[in-house]
């Protein structure tokens, strides 16, 4: 608290007396410039454009993996770059699905009834993790003792490291045998190349060259996809080399892509095995630029160095200064200085790793989980944001994804005997559904194409932009009101089978989640406006659903999560399931998801004091130990629409694991095992992945675990909430809305477009 106490009142100092003019951009970017002097093993810090991410050490490179957690590795991945292991029995999805009942008809599910199973049955093991993503290639320093022996991590002194985020150029120092080293790490905005430059004595001495190495694809693809040790396994071919320029094409199985190495002058390229090459000036040069470009395709003639530099500083420049900002100095609040270093890091992790051509993974392109797939429930998430903080193009990126997969969502849809699209929960960029003991029955992404396409609309409300998007909407509303059935009173009903967002529920007996239900509607509702925007009449099977689909269950005057869990507050707030307990049987944990019906959307069947009495429920009995770190900022937004705007910025900073957010602004994911001993050190699975753990933590010392440093959803739903309580929301009043008007909080705020 005394470092944000600090740091708050030295914002309040810094800007005071620009506050009746427009935000200074380059200030209020550049005073959350990153800056480290030693090793953060669980979070390197990252450099990309939303296309190809890449992961340094503190030497700028990647030079040192050792020095990292094996949570953290170091990688290239470019969201284009997908690999499958050969498929010698040519498993298709069909051999990974299993009929369930619903009512009276068998339907196919990707469904695994527990992860065992897949050792029973091959398919579902291949099915789970082909295909997957894959690192294109490690690039890092070769330094050199005078002996010629590689240097060691702990040979180096002196680190030092910046990542100015106005320029998007991250600059490391360290000293290693008495000589400094400087070196100078950006990414090109448009190509998806890593531009490099290095300056140090130890250049001219031959000690220090820069290397570029290929990986393999590991079978553990989780959290690190890169196989070091079978180099027969895949081919690295050059095909071209001039004075300056290597080009080599890489094969791994069917996956074939192309590098090419290109030098700021004269250079030798040298290989140093079959997958690696050093490079190095010819003539005695104390300096050396590189640039490693990855392409699907032959990679063509590529800019200078110079001329990479100047793209990258201009495209960063841009991006600040053309999107929403929101500007807390003058604040007296001790919280605010930390609310805007989260928010500004936050936006220049998301346009690194959730504004590329495929939705996100969870984890971006820092690391695999799920073997690298994304989820499509956070999508809403990963990308909503940016059309909220006026940069709708990088929400549109992704969004043709869909357009690509429309045919195989219907398809899908189809072999349900609905109509319209049903689009999968996880996935890759083939679209096909992952096995999965949850993943088949969530729905609550179903509404996400049309939530996403009108915020593009708000933005940009063209003839062009129906056009584009008309389709997409129309063809995901038909599954909205296809997906619900009638039940003996005439009502419309989720599910079963259903999984709602918050995961815990049995999908065989769960219907009429309260967020769903809501979500179903408002999309129902948004697409009947589409069409009358299109000069088309109103659809009446849609408006018979919105009209028959029930409003969400209540007992004793709150909100359910399901109408099939009427006795949830009951045993929520008796003592087996309090917070001193961890207890699975107890369903208080994971998503609080029926607060987003009057938070995300405004729930046109929420009563807004039955919503507050539910907040009211959620803060005294929700074990909060066991949730997600977007759900704080998700619980801000129902805070800030109730009209309780203290209680939203008291949200947004809950003390909880997952709602920490690091040096680099990154969030870590800790789960609660429920049955560790406290205080004794184990592995835990997460995303996919088995990982050591770290010491439990908490009140109880209950079992807290690390599982993973990087949930880029956190940051995501937290831009969402910013920009909400900053630009306001359909309906709402005055400037920054969601911001106490107690005296404590100057916010000044350009350029948000309010949320529905």
């Amino acid at each position: 608290m005394k470092r944000v106490l600090v740091a708050g009142l030295a914002l309040a100092c810094l800007a005071a007396p620009a506050l009746a003019g427009s935000i200074d951009r380059h200030a209020l970017v550049s005073r959350h410039d990153v800056k480290l002097t030693k090793v953060d093993p669980s979070a390197p810090l990252m450099v990309g454009n939303g296309q190809i991410g890449f992961t340094a050490d503190i030497t700028g490179l990647q030079t040192f993996p050792e020095a990292y957690s094996n949570i953290a590795p170091l990688l290239t991945e470019a969201q284009w770059a997908w690999h499958a292991f050969p498929n010698p029995n040519n498993y298709t999805y069909a051999d990974g699905t299993t009929s369930i009942d619903v009512r009276g008809t068998k339907q196919p599910y990707a469904y695994m009834k527990d992860w065992n199973e897949a050792e029973a049955r091959p398919a579902l093991a291949y099915l789970r993790e082909n295909p997957h993503r894959f690192s294109l290639g490690r690039v890092a320093l070769d330094l050199r003792d005078k002996a010629g022996k590689a240097a060691k991590f702990e040979d180096l002194t002196r680190t030092e490291q910046t990542l100015d985020l106005w320029s998007g150029v991250l600059t490391s120092r360290f000293s290693y045998d008495g000589e400094a080293v400087t070196v100078r790490t950006r990414v090109h905005p448009t190509l998806d190349m890593i531009v490099v430059d290095v300056d140090s004595a130890l250049v001219a001495q031959g000690r220090l060259k820069l290397s570029v190495k290929f990986p393999g694809v590991s079978r553990t693809l989780n959290p690190d996809p890169s196989d070091w040790t079978h180099p027969e396994l895949h081919t690295t071919k050059v095909t071209g080399e001039g004075a300056s320029r290597l080009d080599v094409t890489r094969q791994l199985d069917k996956t074939r892509y192309f590098a090419a190495l290109q030098a700021d002058r004269a250079a030798e390229f040298t290989a140093a095995g079959p997958h690696a090459f050093t490079v190095a000036p010819k003539a005695k040069s104390r300096t050396l630029g590189l640039e490693v470009a990855f392409s699907r395709q032959a990679v063509p003639k590529l800019p200078t160095v110079t001329a990479a530099d100047l793209a990258a500083r201009a495209h960063w420049k841009n991006y600040w200064t053309r999107g929403a900002a929101v500007d807390f100095s003058g604040s007296t609040d001790p919280r605010a200085a930390e609310l805007e270093r989260r928010v500004v890091l936050s936006q220049y992790l998301m346009a690194l790793n959730g504004a590329g051509e495929v939705p996100p993974q969870e984890e971006g392109l820092f690391s695999n989980s799920w073997n690298g797939k994304f989820h499509l429930e956070m999508h809403a998430w990963h990308a909503g944001h940016f059309a909220l903080w006026n940069r709708p193009e990088l929400l549109e990126r992704s969004l043709p994804w869909y357009l690509g997969h429309l045919k195989d969502a219907q398809a899908r849809a189809a072999s349900h005997g609905l109509k319209g699209a049903w689009w999968p929960k996880m996935t890759g960029p083939d679209g096909v559904d992952s096995p999965s003991k949850v993943s088949p029955f969530i729905m609550w992404q179903q509404p996400h194409p049309i939530w996403m396409s009108e915020l593009v609309w708000r933005d940009r409300p063209t003839p062009a932009t129906l056009a584009k998007y008309g389709a997409l909407v129309s063809e995901t509303a038909d599954l909205l009101a296809s997906f619900p059935h009638k039940d003996a009173a005439g009502r419309y009903v989720l599910g079963p089978p259903i999984i709602p967002v918050q995961e815990n529920y049995d999908p065989l007996t769960t219907s009429n989640p309260t967020f769903e239900l809501e979500y179903y509607r408002w999309g129902l509702e948004t697409a009947q406006r589409w069409r009358e925007r299109q000069g088309l009449k109103r659809k009446p099977e849609w408006d018979a659903v919105i009209k028959g689909l029930p409003a969400p269950a209540t007992k004793d005057g709150l909100y359910l999560p399901t109408e099939t869990a009427p006795d949830f507050w009951d045993v929520a707030k008796s003592k087996a399931c309090s917070r001193h307990a961890i207890d699975p049987k107890c369903m208080n944990r994971d998503h609080p998801s029926f607060l987003m019906a009057y938070g995300l959307i405004a729930g046109r069947s929420i009563d807004r004091e039955t919503m507050r009495r539910t907040l009211r429920a959620v803060e005294s009995d929700w074990d909060l130990r066991q949730t997600w770190g977007w759900d704080y900022p998700m619980v801000a937004m129902t805070a800030a629409r109730l009209g309780e705007p203290d209680k939203a910025v008291d949200w947004l900073f809950y003390e909880a694991k997952n709602n920490k957010f690091g040096v680099s602004g990154m969030t870590p994911r800790v789960h609660l095992d429920e049955h560790a001993e406290a205080f004794v050190p184990k592995t835990v699975v997460s995303g996919g992945q088995i990982v050591p753990a770290g010491e439990p933590v908490g009140p109880d010392g209950q079992g807290y675990r690390r599982a993973a440093e990087t949930y880029f959803p956190s940051n995501g739903s937290l831009l969402a909430a910013v920009a909400m309580m900053a630009g306001g929301w359909d309906g709402s009043k005055g400037p920054a809305p969601g911001f106490p008007k107690d005296g404590k909080w100057t916010v000044r705020a350009e350029g948000f477009k309010p949320l529905p």
